[in-house]
Parts: structure tokens; sequence; C-alpha cells
């Protein structure tokens, strides 16, 4: 089972989100303060990197490095089938490295907040309650998993072995 969740100022974060700057450009643009959003996985078009917010241990998100804010009508059939392609690469790593019961997947986002395409990467620990599965999982209402930069280091380190392998 997950570790319980702490509390977030969900307030604090949807200014940020609603307000700041795109959160993806900058971990694309390697911008010191996304320390906890390691990267993972980058190739010319693509990078995956962890969740500062992660709801459960393993989170990884995915993105295009440009900044598309619309996941089906902004991307090419071949563009799209090529950040999914990206996303199945990434999550059978995160399932070797985490051993989830399910991995769930989800472009979420808006034009409001969080509008840089990207995809959720969720794995959901065995032994999670059904009332904690599935949207509840990935709610940040429920708080997040306590986190720390050394601990999304040592996770990185563990993906980035696993994608190296192939």
């Amino acid at each position: 089972m997950d570790a319980e969740r702490v509390p977030i100022d969900l307030a604090a974060y949807e200014q940020q989100i609603r307000t700041g700057h795109c959160f993806v450009c900058a971990v694309v643009q390697g911008n010191p303060s996304y320390d906890y959003e390691q990267v993972i996985f980058e190739d010319d078009a693509h990078i995956a990197f962890l969740d500062r917010y992660p709801t459960l241990h393993g989170k990884v998100l995915v993105a295009p490095k440009a900044h598309i804010e619309h996941v089906v009508r902004g991307l090419s059939r071949e563009a799209f089938l090529d950040l999914l392609a990206v996303v199945h690469r990434v999550a059978r790593a995160v399932e070797q490295v985490v051993a989830p019961e399910r991995t769930y997947l989800a472009s979420m986002g808006s034009q409001q907040g969080n509008a840089h395409v990207h995809w959720h990467i969720a794995p959901l620990p065995p032994g999670t309650p059904f009332q904690r599965q599935q949207f509840h999982a990935l709610m940040l209402e429920g708080g997040v998993i306590p986190w720390s930069a050394a601990q999304a280091a040592a996770l990185a380190t563990d993906l980035r072995t696993v994608l190296e392998r192939g």
C-alpha cells in the first residue's frame, strides 16, 4: 500500500498553475527550481519526468517538448502516436520499478491551467482499497505522498536504469 498522504495547499497550487509559467516548458529548459521533476527520459521531441506533487509513488509525466496545448487537435496523427509510444515505454519502466496492481494513464490539464499537453502515468499500489482507486488515486484533494528531492533523485535513477536497458 502507498504511503499515507499529506495535505497540499490547493489554493496556492491553483494560483501557481493558473498564473505561473508553464511548468513543462520550465522542465524542458532545465530550470533548476524544478528539482523534484527529475527527468527520466528525453529524446528530440519528448520528455518524461517525475511529478512534483505525486499522489502515487512512481507517478511520471510525459510530454512533447514543444508547447502544445491540445492533446488531439494540437498533434498530427503521427506525433500523437509517437507521444503514446513514449508513454508506453515509460509506463513499462515504471511498472518494472514499482510493481503496481494497475497503471493509470491520463491526459489532463486545460486552457485555464497546466495547458501544456502531458500524460500522467500513475501506478496504483497493490492493496489500495477500492474507495481510494481510480480518480480518487489521482486527486490532489486527498493530499500527496510525502516526497523529497532525495527520494525523487533515487527513483529517477532506478527508472533511468530500466529505460537505458531498453
